[in-house]
């Protein structure tokens, strides 16, 4: 039913007409589902109750490596991207016998892998608005999922405790 033109147009992207526009974009009813899922959750989320949760995962990392020496933690918002709470950690080189890049390189070439945020041991101004340094990690919580911060603050104290002692 309803008007020969748009019949018409409706039966051209039909089969056994396979290549017309659209085919490409064919989704599955789990697929909608799942993306008005996820507008759904998105939407109930509250900008207050996502910075305090990030900050609360920033707390668990921060108390994980709290006990090392010359390991100091700022929070930390980036400027320009992803405006949401990162942690900043530095220490002191002379007691800590790492750099940002080799601290970052062991975490990803073992288990369970962490990465961190790329600018993590970069030089000054790899990142407009992120802290750069030999003694610089940054790491962004955002994307985790509930409980990884535990490994990622365990994984960096293993990591940096060892390299204390050395």
């Amino acid at each position: 039913m309803g008007k020969k033109e748009l019949i018409d147009a409706a039966m051209g992207n039909n089969n056994p007409v396979s290549d017309a526009i659209g085919r490409g974009m064919k989704v599955s009813k789990e697929q909608i589902v799942g993306l008005v899922a996820a507008v759904d959750w998105f939407l109930n989320q509250g900008d207050e109750a996502m910075d305090k949760e990030f900050r609360q995962r920033i707390q668990r990392i921060v108390d994980a490596v709290h006990d090392i020496p010359s390991v100091q933690t700022q929070i930390f918002v980036p400027p320009i991207a992803n405006h949401v709470a990162h942690l900043l950690i530095t220490y002191d080189l002379n007691r800590i016998k790492m750099n940002a890049r080799d601290l970052q390189a062991e975490l990803l070439a073992s288990e369970p892998r962490v990465q961190l945020n790329p600018t993590t041991g970069g030089p000054n101004g790899m990142s407009p608005g992120i802290p750069t340094g030999d003694n610089v990690i940054v790491v962004a919580v955002w994307m985790l999922l509930p409980g990884e911060d535990a490994i990622v603050g365990r994984r960096l104290h293993e990591v940096l405790s060892r390299a204390a002692s050395a």
